[in-house]
């Protein structure tokens, strides 16, 4: 599985990369611009991510923008339903504001910090990237 952490906390981006690096080849993003362009990058170079990990609340642009965009790059790479890249939000905001609104930009899962290691790695396997959990 090849996973893009998305997260301008150092912190947060350590602590889901351990949780991650089992079972995923992670990439590290830490804004909203650098997820984007490392989302098309991985599509022209025909390697595209399986799961991005996207915070909300980042510098230059926020999560809910970026997935808003990757999924408008999808859309011109003709990809859709099934092939389109797994998002969880992975995130401090639970207002139903950004909840509801990140489920309409196209998140499939929505985990409020602190992410604890089993229910990502549940909402993972939730998604289909997983066989099994419990490593």
């Amino acid at each position: 599985m090849k996973c893009l952490i998305v997260e301008d906390s150092f912190v947060a981006r350590k602590l889901l990369k351990t949780y991650l690096s089992s079972w995923a080849d992670c990439d590290i993003a830490v804004d909203g611009n650098e997820a984007v362009v490392a989302f098309r990058q991985a599509l022209d170079e025909k390697e595209p991510y399986d799961l991005i990990c996207l915070d909300i609340m980042m510098p230059n642009m926020d999560g809910r923008h970026a997935l808003k965009l990757i999924r408008q790059i999808e859309s011109e790479h003709a990809i859709s339903g099934l092939d389109c890249v797994k998002v969880i939000m992975t995130t401090a905001l639970d207002d139903p504001k950004n909840v509801i609104g990140s489920f309409r930009e196209g998140c499939e899962a929505y985990i409020v910090k602190p992410v604890k290691k089993d229910k990502l790695l549940q909402e993972i396997q939730n998604l289909g990237l997983l066989n099994t959990v419990g490593k």
